[in-house]
């Protein structure tokens, strides 16, 4: 589990395709703190530590987290979003986050407005994730409010942190993003479609 507040960036050092997984090499600053079997999401995906050496670690990422996320796009000398598990007893500063992406979407509008940013995101709504107004998703494991929900689209504000300390500032328009849906929101959509 974690909060969606982001720790920290890394930078992607090394990419390593073996069969159909994706070894990721990242350099971070919480590498010293790292031990091999935890969890770590990058770029909002739960990935386990399989090695850890000087000031980098290594995850593997399989066939099918590839398929659902864009760590596939990912290359040398890319920022992720590093998170590392939290807590249990300590303050929950985001919201849920399971570290399970739900699906990918796209970033179609970036409107600055005086000192903070509003993102506008494109996602597939065939595959019943709703948003919600006033609801939290994460994008690429920042944990955010929704301002503007629509059938397929939605809107987040950025306040400057937020923009300078993750990949917020990377993002064009089209950039692909990691999504993971409100957990509350999925388990109320689930039982009401049970229900009809």
């Amino acid at each position: 589990m974690f909060t969606g507040i982001i720790e920290t960036l890394g930078e992607v050092k090394t990419l390593k395709k073996e069969d159909t997984n994706l070894h990721i090499t990242v350099k971070s600053s919480l590498t010293p703190d790292l031990k091999i079997d935890q969890s770590v999401s990058h770029n909002g995906v739960c990935l386990t530590v399989v090695a850890v050496k000087d000031d980098s670690y290594t995850v593997t990422a399989i066939d099918e987290t590839l398929q659902k996320t864009n760590l596939d796009e990912l290359k040398v000398g890319d920022k992720v979003n590093l998170e590392r598990a939290m807590i249990l007893g300590s303050r929950l500063d985001g919201h849920i986050v399971q570290g399970h992406v739900d699906q990918i979407g796209s970033c179609i509008l970036i409107e600055e407005k005086e000192g903070s940013w509003v993102f506008t995101f494109e996602y597939d709504a065939a595959l019943n994730n709703p948003t919600i107004e006033k609801g939290s998703i994460t994008i690429d494991g920042t944990s955010l409010t929704v301002i503007n929900s629509g059938a397929n689209t939605f809107s987040v504000a950025i306040i400057p942190y937020t923009y300078e300390h993750t990949r917020f500032n990377t993002y064009k328009k089209g950039t692909i993003v990691n999504l993971e849906f409100d957990v509350i929101g999925k388990y109320v959509a689930k039982l009401m479609a049970n229900r009809s």
